[in-house]
């Protein structure tokens, strides 16, 4: 396999080993979702760790994608982002902080010129 694909066709990768299966995925790119039937915890930790993917299904497929609780999207060319339910919400959506700064208690030794004393002062705040 050299390209994502994007349509009816689930490829099957057959491996002998772990190590056999992870030098088959690398230098691949990242797919939208991997898929893995078989395999004990200790080995399904192993491929979580060492790969990356948009999605990850173990003895399952689609699934993940149709439940609207989880985020769905890819990662490097399978693409940026994620969506579905909440996640899609803050996915477009932008949270802009606002702030209100009391000018009841200004300390004027917060504004330059720093020197003398209002430098010793910064510094010991600031601990530099």
């Amino acid at each position: 396999m050299k390209h994502e694909i994007f349509g009816p066709i689930l490829p099957v990768l057959t491996y002998q080993s772990p190590e056999d299966l992870l030098a088959q995925l690398a230098g691949k790119p990242k797919p939208l979702a991997l898929y893995c039937f078989g395999g004990n915890r200790r080995f399904r930790k192993m491929l979580l760790t060492a790969t990356s993917s948009g999605a990850v299904a173990f003895d399952d497929t689609i699934k993940h994608f149709v439940n609207p609780e989880l985020p769905f999207g890819g990662v490097g060319a399978s693409g940026i982002g994620a969506y579905h339910g909440r996640t899609s919400f803050e996915t477009f959506s932008h949270a802009k902080p606002v702030m209100y700064q009391s000018t009841l208690f200004d300390w004027p030794f917060r504004y330059p010129p720093f020197r003398g004393w209002k430098l010793k002062l910064m510094k010991l705040i600031t601990r530099r």
